[in-house]
């Protein structure tokens, strides 16, 4: 079946507008045309296949050929029933890294320094000194990133250039650039046992469920930071806040949380040393080139019946 009208879904919205992402891929061949929820857009039946950021529903029941996600991730999306249906699946895997990496250091960067406090005196318009012995340099710490992939090597690599001491878990024992220290999952505790910060880059699996709790966060220093750039999910936010509370770990800095958005009874809304940031690690202006890039690679290999990139079913 040849794909010669792709539909774009109005969730993409939230990553970069409809009509930047139509005039980069102006010359693809398929038109592109947009899919509201208010049924102002083009009808999903008309279209082959479509872009969209979340999994939805009447996009797979329009038996389209292939659907191509912006995330990253798809633990929302009912897999069996693309693979019954016989819908090819793809998603954005390996685009994140720049941006979530220059997120991790900057929210490393932002408690080291204490940025965080001086934007609150700011907004009391209050000219506020820190402590002697509240702000520390990123140089000579140990930082430990869980999951090595796209995002983590990347993280690993801008704490490498800053002379951090940097260790990293994951189950290949293939060496990372950057990394000093090459730990397995079964061995996380002594991994995090002595760092600074703790950034989790580790996509969502049964596996990662949950991977920081209470005996997880137990087992880093007083000093330590948590940095969650990953899933929500991951951590245990009661153990989280409990830690928090009890001084067991000293802030932590969360991209992403269990609910999103974080609702507004969240105790961790609380905390001096919590930095809090609405899933936005990934936000960068040239992303749709990005995912331009790779639905025009993808459309190729499709109409020259090779494997799609990044296909997940």
């Amino acid at each position: 079946m040849a794909v010669e009208r792709i539909g774009v879904h109005e969730s993409t919205s939230i990553d970069f507008p409809f009509e930047v992402f139509r005039d980069e891929l102006a010359d693809l061949g398929p038109e592109l045309v947009p899919i509201r929820e208010d049924g102002s857009g083009a009808d999903p039946a008309s279209c082959d296949a479509f872009v969209t950021f979340t999994h939805q529903q009447r996009l797979l029941e329009a038996d389209p050929e292939w659907i191509h996600t912006t995330l990253a991730g798809v633990e929302a999306f009912p897999l069996d029933e693309y693979e019954a249906r016989g819908v090819v699946l793809s998603n954005s895997t390996g685009l994140h890294g720049d941006s979530v990496g220059d997120t991790a250091l900057g929210l490393m960067l932002t408690l080291a320094r204490r940025l965080h406090d001086f934007v609150a005196a700011q907004q009391r318009r209050e000219w506020a000194f820190p402590d002697w012995d509240e702000g520390f340099t990123l140089p000579g710490e140990r930082v430990c990133v869980v999951g090595l992939g796209t995002v983590g090597g990347a993280v690993a690599r801008r704490c490498s250039a800053l002379g951090m001491d940097v260790a990293g878990v994951q189950r290949s024992e293939e060496s990372v650039e950057g990394v000093d220290d090459l730990y397995h999952p079964d061995d996380l505790d002594a991994a995090i046992a002595d760092a600074r910060f703790v950034v989790l880059c580790v996509p969502l699996t049964d596996e990662t469920d949950g991977l920081i709790g209470e005996p997880a966060l137990r087992r880093m220093r007083e000093e330590a930071y948590l940095v969650n750039v990953a899933r929500g999910p991951v951590v245990d936010e009661g153990a989280l806040v409990d830690a928090l509370e009890s001084g067991e770990i000293a802030g932590a800095a969360l991209d992403v949380f269990e609910a999103e958005p974080l609702p507004e009874e969240s105790p961790l809304w609380g905390f001096d040393d919590v930095v809090i940031t609405p899933h936005a690690a990934v936000a960068n202006e040239d992303f749709y080139v990005d995912v331009a890039a790779l639905v025009r690679e993808n459309f190729a290999r499709l109409e020259a019946g090779e494997e799609l990139e990044n296909r997940v079913v």
